[in-house]
């Protein structure tokens, strides 16, 4: 019986060393992110994400521990043999641990969680390699994309709902260009065509007039004589005056015809940056009176800008250049102005079109084909003696004007990248000599040409 007890006792103990020794051949939860080491170094790597925590454990009694950068990751021992690790921020740092005559040292890297952003990206573009990268200034999209189409629309809901004011959009298309500069090619055309009518009569006598009559007819549309004491004041003549000293009476006769034609051209080229704004302007600035507030009543001087404009912002999208244009033509119109102390203030006559467009290098399209047609009548005259047949005539007045404006504005958009120094092409210059050379043109001048204050150019005798 005790040799059988003895037996027994040695099978259990042989049983439980295996045991242990299995046990201990199993990695234990937590060990995980001991077992991986840094590229290099040989030093253990644990990696966790921001905003997480993980329980780093050690096979001895921890007395003191040391972290490099408590913003990235913070430590802290919550038992004897193991310490608790929380990721703050993206980073990779050191941590050290001291106990039991020991020392041992560990890479934490610490990456940042996928946002929101990044997870609608995946879900609304399965399978494209889109990464999200937020700081505190701007979002950046990096990585490749299937299509133009794709990446456009990624940077759009990327700047619609990220919280930061910027968006950089570096995704990548196939075919894509390596030049990051747009030349934009522009040509305004105008035709501006009017014709004015103006016919009236204005009958009147002299200031002492006929037979003792005094008297004046006119419709008040064209300036008429005025009475004075012993003259008549003529603000203007119009195109006929006619007047009768022997009967004191004349008349005044507007009749006036006028066409114009005004023709505009201008071909401004602009480089803008991809993704930046460029403005162009070929016209001038044009002074406004305001007048400020207050019990002085003082007058200033504000400069409003009129002529023709052009705000451009080009987005490269690989072989794709999608525009957002915006085209002004502006001119003064001082028949709709008004006077205000004194100075007469032009009103401005605008034609503006702003878009979104996308084509590709070298294509042309027409942002805006504008055709305004204006016509205005104006009629005056004077109740019942209008309606004399005949004579009626006499005591009417009319203005006629009429106005057509044509405008277009072609674009075409180029990809252009500086050129190198051997590839600048020749200047436009005349082979012939300009002006004689410098010796003739002393020669020719009375006494001689003068001396030139510099050393000598001839070798001196003591130099070897």
């Amino acid at each position: 019986m005790i040799g059988r007890n003895h037996m027994t006792t040695r099978t259990k103990a042989i049983g439980a060393a295996v045991f242990c020794a299995l046990l201990a051949t199993v990695p234990q939860p937590g060990l995980s992110a001991q077992n991986a080491q840094t590229p290099g170094t040989g030093v253990p790597s644990v990696s966790l994400t921001a905003g997480r925590s993980t329980v780093l454990s050690v096979d001895f009694d921890i007395t003191r521990i040391a972290i490099t950068n408590p913003a990235i990751a913070d430590a802290v021992v919550v038992a004897p043999r193991e310490i608790l690790v929380d990721g703050k921020a993206a980073g990779t740092i050191s941590l050290i641990v001291w106990g039991d005559g020991r020392r041992l040292q560990y890479d934490i890297a610490v990456d940042m969680p996928v946002t929101q952003l990044q997870q609608q990206l995946r879900n609304l573009f399965p399978g494209e390699d889109i990464q999200v990268t937020v700081n505190e200034e701007a979002t950046t999209l990096s990585g490749r994309v299937s299509s133009n189409a794709v990446m456009l629309k990624a940077g759009e809901i990327a700047t619609a709902t990220s919280t930061k004011q910027k968006v950089i959009n570096l995704l990548q298309v196939p075919g894509g260009i390596d030049t990051q500069q747009v030349l934009l090619q522009v040509r305004f055309a105008e035709v501006n065509r009017q014709a004015v009518l103006e016919a009236g009569v204005t009958l009147f006598t002299g200031v002492n007039g006929y037979k003792d009559w005094v008297g004046r007819v006119t419709t008040q549309q064209f300036p008429a004589p005025n009475f004075e004491p012993d003259q008549l004041t003529f603000s203007d003549f119009l195109n006929l005056f006619v007047f009768n000293t022997n009967y004191n009476v004349g008349g005044l006769l507007k009749a006036l015809q006028n066409r114009g034609f005004l023709q505009s051209l201008a071909e401004p080229n602009l480089i803008a940056y991809n993704g930046h704004e460029a403005s162009f302007l070929a016209g001038g600035e044009v002074p406004v009176p305001v007048v400020q507030g207050g019990t002085a009543g003082s007058v200033s001087v504000i400069y409003k800008e009129f002529g023709i404009r052009l705000n451009f912002t080009p987005t490269i999208a690989g072989d794709v250049i999608r525009l957002h244009v915006r085209p002004e033509v502006s001119t003064l119109d001082f028949a709709n102005g008004v006077t205000l102390a004194g100075f007469r203030i032009s009103a401005l006559q605008t034609r503006r079109a702003e878009t979104d467009i996308e084509l590709r290098d070298g294509q042309s399209f027409a942002v805006a084909g504008l055709l305004n047609n204006v016509s205005q009548t104006d009629r005056a005259m004077i109740p019942i003696l209008s309606s004399l047949p005949v004579i009626g005539n006499l005591f009417k007045s009319k203005s006629v004007r009429q106005q057509k404006t044509e405008l277009m504005v072609l674009i075409t958009p180029r990809l252009v990248k500086p050129l190198d120094p051997d590839e600048v092409p020749d200047l436009p210059t005349d082979p012939t000599q300009f002006l004689p050379d410098t010796a003739a043109v002393g020669s020719q001048l009375q006494g001689g040409a003068g001396t030139i204050d510099a050393p000598s150019a001839e070798p001196s005798p003591n130099r070897h």
